[in-house]
C-alpha cells in the first residue's frame, strides 16, 4: 500500500480541461489527440480504475507529487519545498526545472545522448514507460484471413516520409495489387478492421528519432496487423525477433516487404500470431502496474528526500539555472566536439575497444 500522507495530482490547466471528459480510458475520445489528454488524462483514468488513489486538478497544487504534460508546465515553474514535479516529456526537450522526466523512448535514458555537460547540470531521475495504446482501438475483422490488400498509414502526414505522399507511390502500390492510405483523419486513428499492414516511415535518414514512441508498432500488435516500420531507435528497442515487424530503408525494401506479405501467407499469419503475443507486454493492465510501482517505489521516496533535504533542494535549482544560463555555449562546444570526433573517440578509450 501507498503512503496516504503523499497526494498524487495529475495536472491539466483548466483551459485545456474540456468538460466531456471520458469516464474510461478504453473509451475513443476525439481529445486523446492531444498529448496532454494521452498521457496526462489517460493515466489518471488508468490508475483510478484500477482503485489507486489520485486526484484530477485543473490548478497547480502546492504540495504533493505533481504529474504532468510538459505542455502543461510552464517553463519557468520552479517546485517549492513540498512538490515533486513529475514531466510526461512526450517528443519534447526536457523541462528546466521538473525533478523527475518520464521519457517514451529508452533511448531517452542514454546519457550520451544529452548535451556537453547535462550530466551535471541536469540533477533529477529520468524514467522511460512505454506509450498507451490507442484508447478504443478496434482490431482488425479476423475474417479477412490471409486477405492482404490494405495498407495503411496512421497519423499526421508530417510524420510521414514526403515520399509517400507522392502519386508515384500510390501507383507503384496499385501495380502490385494493393491499395495505399494515409489515415490522417484522428477519429479514423483506431479503426484497423479493413486494415492488413501498416506502412510507417517517417526518413530514410540516419536520424533513429530519439525522442518518438514505438507506439505505431504497439498499436499494430494489438490490431492484429503486421507492421512495415523504418530504421528508428524505438522500434529497434522492442525488437526480438524478424516477426515483430519489417524494417525497411529504402523505397526498393517497402516494395520488397510488401511482396514478401503479399506472397507468403505463411509470413503473414506468424507475424500476427506473434504480434498478439507482444502485445501482452503493452495491455493497458500491465502498464498501469508499472505506473504504481514506479509511484510507490521511486516517486514517493524521492518526494520525502525532497521535502525533507534543503540542501538537495537549493544545489539542485542552482544546477538547473545554470544548465539555462550555460546551454547556448554548451551546445556550440559539443558541435565543435562531434565534428572533431572526440565523443566517440573518448567513448572507445573507456570502453576498451
Amino acid at each position: 500500500m501507498r503512503d496516504r500522507s503523499v497526494p498524487i495530482y495529475f495536472y491539466i490547466p483548466e483551459a485545456d480541461l474540456p468538460t466531456d471528459l471520458p469516464v474510461h480510458a478504453d473509451t475513443y475520445w476525439v481529445g486523446f489527440r492531444r498529448g496532454i489528454h494521452f498521457w496526462t488524462l489517460q493515466t489518471y483514468l488508468r490508475l483510478k480504475a484500477d482503485d489507486f488513489p489520485g486526484q484530477l486538478v485543473s490548478k497547480l497544487p502546492e504540495e504533493g507529487i505533481i504529474i504532468s504534460h510538459w505542455d502543461s508546465l510552464p517553463p519557468d515553474l520552479q517546485p517549492n519545498s513540498r512538490q515533486l514535479i513529475i514531466c510526461c516529456q512526450a517528443d519534447r526537450s526536457r523541462h528546466n526545472y521538473a525533478q523527475i522526466h518520464i521519457v517514451q523512448n529508452p533511448t531517452g535514458l542514454d546519457k550520451n545522448l544529452m548535451v556537453l555537460g547535462d550530466r551535471f547540470f541536469l540533477p533529477g531521475h529520468n524514467y522511460y514507460l512505454p506509450h498507451w495504446i490507442q484508447p478504443g482501438l478496434i482490431k482488425r475483422d479476423v475474417n479477412r484471413g490471409n486477405l492482404f490488400q490494405n495498407i495503411a498509414f496512421f497519423g499526421s502526414e508530417k510524420n510521414l516520409l514526403p515520399e509517400l505522399q507522392q502519386a508515384s507511390w500510390q501507383q507503384q502500390v496499385q501495380e502490385l495489387g494493393l491499395n495505399w492510405q494515409v489515415i490522417s483523419d484522428f477519429n479514423c486513428w483506431h479503426d484497423y478492421r479493413e486494415i492488413d499492414a501498416i506502412l510507417a516511415v517517417r526518413s530514410f535518414s540516419k536520424t533513429d528519432f530519439t525522442w518518438k514512441p514505438a507506439a505505431k508498432l504497439y498499436n499494430a500488435w494489438h490490431a492484429g496487423v503486421p507492421a512495415i516500420l523504418g530504421r528508428e531507435s524505438a522500434y529497434r528497442a522492442e525488437r526480438k525477433s524478424e516477426l515483430d515487424y519489417l524494417e525497411v530503408g529504402s523505397i526498393a525494401d517497402i516494395i520488397t516487404a510488401l511482396k514478401k506479405l503479399r506472397d507468403n501467407p505463411n509470413l503473414y499469419q506468424k507475424m500476427i500470431s506473434n504480434g498478439s503475443l507482444r502485445a501482452q507486454e503493452t495491455i493497458p493492465a500491465k502498464l498501469t502496474a508499472r505506473w504504481k510501482h514506479l509511484i510507490l517505489q521511486k516517486l514517493i521516496p524521492i518526494y520525502t528526500h525532497w521535502c525533507n533535504s534543503p540542501w538537495y533542494r537549493q544545489t539542485f535549482l542552482l544546477r538547473r539555472q545554470w544548465a539555462i544560463e550555460t546551454r547556448k555555449n554548451r551546445q556550440q562546444l559539443q558541435q565543435i566536439r562531434n565534428n572533431l570526433g572526440l565523443g566517440t573517440r573518448m567513448r572507445s578509450l573507456l570502453s576498451g575497444k
